[in-house]
């Protein structure tokens, strides 16, 4: 869920736009920017020795100063490679072969890019690669941090758990304890996560803003805004200065609480605040927080304040602004945004694709959603799931089963692999036809699917299909699916086990059937989502 900054060329991208003035609050006197494997967990034996310089407040590591030719060889080969069952430790071991030296800086920025496009399986075994070379790599906290979060998103929670009690005393640190606290913030394990921070405070590491920005937006997720300011109030009251997150999380906080007035309070203290800058993320935090009320036109011109901020190679904000003015009915602008977006680069990522495809099936241009569709399978440079999910869900959405299958077997046939998402959105439709056994036959295909992170099936969907199954008197495949969910360590948590007793009825009406645009691709929703996922980068 954490926040963007690009640090590359300081060179202003404004998109071409008819001037206008801003209300006073919009004008706010902004600053501009400055020109898998299977085997059980062990604690390696780490040595206390940090070989790459540290940078920024967060204890993270800069890896931008060094030549970038070896690290992009071997990320293309471990990211493209034919043989999934190879590996990374295979690979790392062919290019050692062929006589090329690895050193760790080398392998920290492959794992760098790696997670950067969540290939978070293939990350992790280059660092179980370098622990079975033992003291060849000297590994430190950073590196234990950065493996926590690894493991948590591969092989669950439990397994960081049991990780990081494993790692020696002198590695708990507050970068290891944050990678902690933000595995429990991501799987939404509120008193894990409090009680962290209780060992956190006791260990003298609550002196950086970074933990109270991840608890804040667990709270915002957990829909406790009160507690979020109370975080606020502490922070001012330990002299802790707020950075931009914590006001992009102030602001969205009152957003959420239907507090438009205090929302733009906080935003004029942050203008007098000579310690920061608002970016682009803040423009785009205000304007989804003014479409959620219905103030279009003051979103309209927040996103205008997005567009003049964007800098340097950044292609993220394009991506917000695409999803955002789908949010207001603004197609003309999603295609003006999209035709700059493509005039400003030599060629168009997978993630922009996606943006483009969800916000017009958001609109309902679904034929428009076709055929940037048709573009991506002509110009793609590899395959990718979650932007093949987004027409499926609408289909699903429509009632157009058959055209869901026809298409599930169209991208099967250019080469598309199915994610489980794409299975659990089929289960969807055979939900909606009555269909058990080819529903249940979905939800076990995207089960026993290892090659992502730890999947857990919407549990709006989980209800809708037990209550198929107590509707039918199939007991059988109900008690099919609750192994499903056992095999996928669902039924550890709350919001599964729910669903399993003797009363799945009332839950199926709470939660209601979710079939997104997005193809089930995202764990949040709306401007918590878009906040979680700001942040996660910035760690």
């Amino acid at each position: 869920m954490l926040l963007h900054i690009s640090i590359s060329s300081p060179s202003r991208c404004v998109l071409p736009l008819a001037s206008s003035s801003y209300s006073q609050i919009l004008s706010l006197g902004f600053r501009r920017p400055p020109p898998l494997v299977s085997r059980p967990y062990r604690a390696p034996k780490f040595s206390i020795v940090c070989s790459i310089s540290q940078v920024h407040n967060y204890g993270t590591v800069d890896y931008e100063r060094r030549p970038v030719l070896k690290w992009s060889a071997l990320y293309r080969r471990i990211s493209l490679m034919e043989d999934p069952s190879l590996g990374s430790s295979g690979v790392l071991d062919q290019w050692e072969e062929e006589g090329r030296k690895l050193s760790k800086w080398d392998l920290c920025r492959v794992v760098k890019e790696l997670r950067k496009f969540r290939r978070f399986k293939l990350a992790l075994e280059v660092y179980e690669w370098m622990i079975d070379h033992g003291d060849r790599f000297k590994l430190n906290s950073s590196d234990a941090a950065i493996q926590l979060d690894l493991i948590s998103k591969v092989h669950g929670i439990s397994s960081a758990e049991d990780y990081f009690s494993g790692l020696p005393e002198a590695l708990k640190d507050k970068r290891t304890y944050g990678s902690l606290l933000n595995a429990y913030v991501q799987a939404k394990m509120k008193e894990k996560a409090e009680a962290v921070i209780e060992e956190m405070w006791k260990g003298g590491y609550m002196t950086e803003v970074l933990p109270y920005n991840v608890m804040m937006t667990l709270y915002m997720n957990t829909k406790e805004q009160e507690k979020v300011l109370s975080m606020i109030a502490e922070m001012k009251e330990n002299g802790i200065p707020l950075d931009i997150y914590s006001y992009n999380i102030w602001i969205t906080s009152y957003g959420a609480m239907g507090d438009v007035e205090k929302m733009e309070e906080v935003v004029q203290q942050m203008t007098e605040d000579s310690r920061i800058t608002a970016n682009w993320t803040t423009y785009s935090t205000l304007a989804s927080m003014y479409i959620k009320h219905g103030h279009f036109e003051k979103a309209e011109k927040c996103l205008r304040d997005v567009e003049l901020r964007i800098t340097g190679r950044d292609r993220t904000p394009f991506n917000y602004l695409l999803s955002l003015y789908s949010n207001i009915g603004e197609k003309d602008e999603v295609y003006r945004i999209w035709n700059y977006y493509k005039s400003s680069f030599p060629s168009i990522p997978n993630m922009g694709y996606h943006s483009m495809i969800s916000s017009l099936a958001r609109l309902g241009d679904i034929e428009g959603a076709e055929a940037v569709y048709e573009e991506w399978l002509s110009v793609r440079s590899s395959y990718d799931p979650r932007i093949c999910n987004i027409l499926m869900g609408w289909y699903i959405k429509e009632g157009l089963l058959k055209k869901a299958e026809d298409f599930f077997d169209h991208m099967r046939e250019t080469g598309v692999r199915p994610n489980p998402n794409t299975w659990e959105i089929l289960a969807e439709g055979y939900v909606r036809e009555k269909q058990i056994s080819k529903a249940l036959s979905c939800m076990k295909e995207a089960a026993s699917i290892k090659r992502f992170q730890v999947w857990q099936p919407r549990p709006a969907n989980v209800a809708a299909l037990l209550v198929l199954c107590e509707e039918q008197a199939d007991t059988v495949s109900m008690d099919m699916m609750v192994d499903v969910l056992r095999k996928a360590g669902c039924l550890d948590i709350e919001a599964y086990r729910s669903l399993v007793g003797t009363d799945v009825r009332p839950a199926m009406a709470v939660d209601g059937l979710n079939l997104g645009l997005e193809g089930n691709e995202s764990d949040g929703d709306g401007e918590n989502e878009m906040l979680l996922k700001q942040h996660h980068a910035s760690l």
